[in-house]
């Protein structure tokens, strides 16, 4: 049985894009068209290629555009944010939704063409209640900066550092345990990166040599179309 199968994934698609709007007009971001096709879309397809099946989308603006495309899809489920709760307060409210007890949290702007079965074994090894994607990347000040010790266990977290000229970057793949959610922060609003990852308890980093693409800025975007298309938008 492809383990894959049984774990549900939670893609973060609440951001405005507010970079990118000479591109979006009036779309949200995760449905910007790449080789003609819907970012979004292309990200789930890759997913389910790898066996998962079931997928949690936590949309917040301009969410109605979101959920219309994907309305007719029996393998996705909708979060709604009535107000922006940043990438942590989203995924809480998605808590209810989630049914593995391991679950795979993705941003929805962004892709990475890791092994998800190297990532699963790797997590259960370490027997991590968070396990982060990392890519390596010359481009510090776009990423959060990761420290990781032999085993592979997080020793610091820190959002765009400046003055490296090298680092290991949060992929925005992560692998977690539901008892995570006991760690989170009580408030509603909150950002996984600032204020649950520099204190999460039994946290690992899975270094990929893949290239991270993602398509926050209209530079970056043009970067992601020109590997799509390379790749026939992964058909």
């Amino acid at each position: 049985m492809n383990i894959l199968k049984s774990i549900d994934v939670v893609v973060l698609c609440g951001g405005k894009g507010e970079r990118l709007q000479s591109v979006l007009g009036e779309k949200p971001k995760v449905l910007v068209e790449v080789s003609g096709r819907p970012f979004l879309s292309i990200l789930i397809d890759n997913f389910r290629k790898f066996g998962f099946n079931r997928f949690i989308l936590s949309v917040g603006y301009r969410r109605d555009k979101i959920i219309d495309y994907f309305k007719d899809r029996a393998d996705i489920f909708f979060s709604q944010e009535e107000i922006a709760l940043g990438t942590g307060g989203g995924l809480k409210k998605a808590e209810s939704l989630v049914k593995s007890s391991s679950f795979l949290v993705v941003n929805g702007d962004s892709f990475c063409d890791l092994d998800f079965n190297r990532l699963f074994s790797f997590h259960r090894e370490k027997r991590a209640i968070l396990t982060m994607a990392l890519v390596r990347t010359t481009k510090v000040k776009d990423y959060g900066t990761v420290t990781i010790d032999s085993t592979g266990k997080i020793k610091s977290f820190q959002e765009k550092v400046e003055g490296l000229n090298f680092c290991l970057a949060n992929a925005g793949i992560y692998l977690m345990d539901k008892e995570i959610f006991k760690q989170m922060p009580q408030k509603k609003v909150f950002s996984l990166e600032r204020d649950l990852f520099p204190k999460t308890e039994n946290s690992f980093g899975f270094v990929t040599e893949a290239k991270l693409y993602d398509i926050g800025t209209p530079e970056r975007y043009v970067q992601a179309k020109e590997f799509f298309n390379c790749k026939g938008a992964m058909s």
